[in-house]
């Protein structure tokens, strides 16, 4: 029987012919796969296959891309593709009034028998292609799947095209959308996955991946605490872990700036006080805060108060200006505990508020004081990112009212509801042992130059790792690394008299190597900044060290690794 033949095959015999492949030890061959691409379409995905209650799951296309090589375009490059066959799909909802989860995954007729699992960010609500380059990743760095990787993304189960603009969070009033917001459409999704994977190939994968940043990240930690056997490994970078902390804490930063707005042209000030504290603890002054622990008790903005505490312009911080700074770098604490039994979320660290963070806003200005003061309903042009996100919750995902007035919000007048939407959003349970007993391996990543949330989170989980699991382990499992120039998107500014800051580095290769071959990352891994264009040439290189490392310079070139070692604050 030739591959041309499969095309004509129904749904029942295509997926009867991949059993009876399997059965016989047979592995199809790239022009096997490439002709049966098209037969995918017809594929009746196994009912039930999701493991958790859902509508039906149905492939809509599935259609042969052909292999593409690298090419560079009015200076913007773009990677080499493989052929493969892309596969587009949905999950349908339970609730008549919840929209369907959207799914790509796509299948290289060159497998290495693995798959990676692609997150996505903010409050999602866009199809994820698992085509994109990985988070923090060079530019020459191979695609998975040119590597040789199934990969996959969905939108979460809501379209955010259907909502109005600047109300990210308005899906969460339909029970079942934030339900796979929060966890269940990615597990569907991978389910899905596995299903027409195995009906492609004739096989299951033999390794499963998780690799995501922000609300990606939180969604990988999701997948290890709720799904511990469905994962061989998780990159998670600047994971969101405690989305209920962190969105309280957005508010408690915006509301005084209603009446007190701190203005977009202070953030130079600050930024200018905390380098001026904390640069050069590092062995280098050269605008980057390295030692990002050691920094946080030297910085004193009392000394820009103004003359009487009153607002004098971009060059002293009013009382009220001093007292939100103050805020921002004290935890938010609850009035009654969440998820897993916390009470707080930690303060944001000092350094780097006008680290670049996008293609034009810099980094404190995008977050937290925006181009304008906040708004009621929220600017989604002017307003600060914390508040569009924050008001957005609350009104949403908490009180379920779009014209609830949030500057009045308090957060014990909704305990029940705020403890609910904690137990499904967030993703602090510190018992990994399911995880790790069938050898599980997760690598984080935090940027010390975070402004969207606190860089403390997530090394505070890792610490409540080591206290539930011991440290052993956490060791043999775990690796936390802190990138400390790098803002939460991954971005940085050039520094005096040099490139950028380095923070490019690839994941997945250590990732891929410590779960198939036991060989665990190293306590340093090098990030880099390169030009974006072939050949790519190194621009810079720097250590990015384990918890709680940092970089600290030892004497040399300062674009060179070599001129770094690790070493605690």
């Amino acid at each position: 029987m030739n591959h041309f033949n499969i095309r004509k095959f129904s749904c029942v015999s295509f997926a009867l012919l991949a059993l009876a492949l399997s059965a016989c030890g047979t592995v199809p061959n790239a022009d096997w796969l490439a002709g049966s691409c098209a037969g995918l379409a017809h594929h009746a995905i196994t009912p039930g296959a999701t493991g958790l209650p859902s509508g039906k799951a149905s492939v809509t296309s599935a259609v042969l891309v052909s292999a593409s090589a690298a090419t560079v375009n009015d200076g913007t490059f773009a990677p080499a593709l493989p052929q493969f066959c892309k596969v587009s799909g949905t999950i349908a909802s339970r609730d008549p009034g919840a929209q369907p989860i959207n799914f790509q995954l796509n299948l290289p007729t060159t497998w290495n028998g693995k798959a990676v699992q692609y997150g996505g960010g903010g409050f999602n609500g866009v199809l994820i292609t698992g085509l994109a380059p990985l988070r923090d990743a060079a530019p020459d760095d191979a695609l998975p799947i040119a590597r040789g990787y199934a990969t996959f993304g969905h939108d979460s189960g809501h379209q955010a095209s259907a909502f109005p603009a600047g109300e990210p969070g308005a899906f969460a009033l339909n029970d079942e959308m934030l339900e796979n917001f929060a966890f269940a459409s990615y597990k569907k999704v991978r389910d899905v996955a596995v299903d027409v994977m195995s009906a492609y190939y004739a096989r299951r994968p033999q390794r499963m991946y998780y690799f995501g940043g922000s609300e990606g990240g939180r969604e990988g930690l999701t997948m290890a605490q709720r799904f511990p056997a469905d994962y061989d490994g998780i990159v998670s970078v600047v994971p969101v872990i405690n989305w209920t902390g962190l969105f309280h804490a957005f508010v408690r930063n915006q509301v005084p700036q209603h009446e007190d707005w701190l203005q977009a042209g202070k953030v130079a000030l600050i930024a200018k006080a905390t380098s001026d504290a904390c640069d050069a603890l590092d062995g280098l002054a050269d605008g980057v805060v390295n030692n990002y622990m050691g920094c946080q008790g030297r910085v004193d903005l009392q000394r820009l108060r103004c003359p009487d505490g009153s607002d004098a312009g971009v060059h002293c911080l009013s009382d009220a200006e001093l007292r939100l700074m103050r805020a921002i770098h004290s935890p938010y604490v609850f009035p009654f505990s969440i998820a897993n039994g916390l009470t707080t979320y930690p303060q944001w660290l000092y350094g780097h508020e006008d680290s670049l963070d996008g293609p034009s806003a810099v980094n404190m200005v995008r977050w937290v004081t925006g181009s304008a003061a906040p708004a009621v309903p929220p600017d989604a042009a002017r307003n600060a990112t914390q508040w569009i996100y924050g008001s957005s919750w609350i009104r949403y995902g908490i009180v379920r009212d779009r014209n609830y007035d949030v500057r009045r919000y308090r957060p014990e007048d909704f305990r029940e509801r705020v403890q609910a939407t904690s137990a499904l959003m967030d993703s602090t349970n510190p018992d990994l042992s399911a995880f790790f007993a069938r050898g599980g391996k997760l690598i984080l990543r935090e940027n010390a130059a975070d402004r969207a949330q606190s860089a403390l989170m997530d090394t505070q989980y890792h610490d409540a790792l080591v206290a539930h699991m011991g440290a052993a382990a956490v060791e043999r499992s775990v690796r936390l690394y802190v990138s400390p120039g790098s803002t939460h998107s991954g971005n940085s500014r050039a520094v005096a008299g040099g490139p950028a800051v380095p923070t490019m580095v690839d994941l997945l290769d250590p990732l891929d190597r410590w779960v198939s071959a036991g060989d665990a990352p190293a306590n340093a891994l090098v990030q880099v900044v390169k030009a974006p264009s072939p050949p790519f040439a190194i621009q810079a290189a720097r250590p990015m060290c384990r918890y709680p490392g940092y970089p600290h310079y030892i004497g040399g070139d300062r674009v060179q690794a070599s001129s770094y070692e690790c070493r605690h604050s």
